[in-house]
């Protein structure tokens, strides 16, 4: 049994200022109170208290901008420990963007990528020939992939994951699982398919830590050296404040071994990020 918990990375949260970017998926009135900046300045206090002392910021929008801008951010801040950032996998050309990207101010910090596969009505996205062109310039280029995806869209995943054994695949908040728990069943087998891959990790992050047998089988099926904390700050603003998100993860994480804790509040994102 673990005592006190080590200092923590947080490897999944995002920024914005609307005035540069707008996020058009922040629609209707649940979603209303994120219509405002969200900055590393408006984190910084919230993660001290919390014992963060490292992040990793994931992209929100398809736009390689914003991620040119994060990484410039990444470069003036040592807060911000890494990226993962946005290209277009179906391009001809996403070696060079990526070598391009690296290049950029702060582009060291350039730890993964992410395409929202949740907004893609192909539940096989992933296995076109093109996405697959694109994952194996990102194992060329040692980056991690976040897997943003619907319940049904997981098999593929799956599938991706199994042709592409060099590259990472981060499961972004476990996979998403359901509130009903008629659906939970179905999120289970696809997750425990998903983790029986030795090339894939999950985050504790979104739904998957609010609920605590959801964080309970994400951590038996990956193991907690395949598993890291994200808040998705500042999403999770709409039910928590981020000590109580922080509090969550420390909480599912208390019983673990020192090792097995460690690893997930801070190992795992270094490692399979390269922080």
């Amino acid at each position: 049994m673990s005592g006190q918990a080590p200092s923590l990375i947080d490897a999944h949260h995002h920024l914005w200022r609307l005035a540069v970017r707008d996020q058009p998926w922040i629609k209707g009135p649940r979603l209303a109170p994120l219509r405002r900046d969200f900055t590393l300045d408006d984190l910084r206090p919230q993660a001290g208290h919390a014992r963060v002392d490292g992040t990793v910021v994931v992209q929100t929008v398809p736009d390689r901008a914003e991620t040119r801008e994060l990484l410039a951010l990444a470069a003036h801040d040592t807060l911000v420990k890494g990226i993962v950032g946005w290209t277009d996998l179906t391009g001809p050309d996403v070696a060079d963007t990526l070598a391009r990207l690296r290049e950029e101010p702060g582009g060291t910090r350039l730890v993964g990528v992410r395409h929202a596969v949740q907004a893609e009505p192909d539940p096989r996205w992933l296995l076109r020939a093109d996405v697959r062109r694109g994952l194996g310039a990102l194992a060329d280029a040692g980056l991690a992939y976040d897997v943003l995806a619907r319940v049904d869209q997981l098999p593929a995943c799956t599938r991706a994951a199994a042709r592409h054994p060099e590259v990472t695949f981060v499961l972004d908040h476990a996979g998403n699982p359901p509130d009903e728990a008629g659906g939970r069943g179905v999120w289970e087998r696809a997750v425990r398919a998903f983790a029986a891959l030795p090339n894939t990790a999950c985050k504790l992050s979104g739904a998957a830590l609010a609920c605590a047998d959801a964080a309970a089988t994400s951590l038996d099926a990956f193991g907690p050296t395949r598993v890291m904390f994200g808040s998705d700050w500042p999403v999770s603003t709409l039910t928590a404040t981020y000590a109580e998100v922080t509090g969550r993860v420390e909480e599912v994480t208390k019983g673990l071994a020192a090792g097995e804790r460690e690893a997930v509040l801070r190992g795992t994102a270094e490692r399979v990020y390269r922080l």
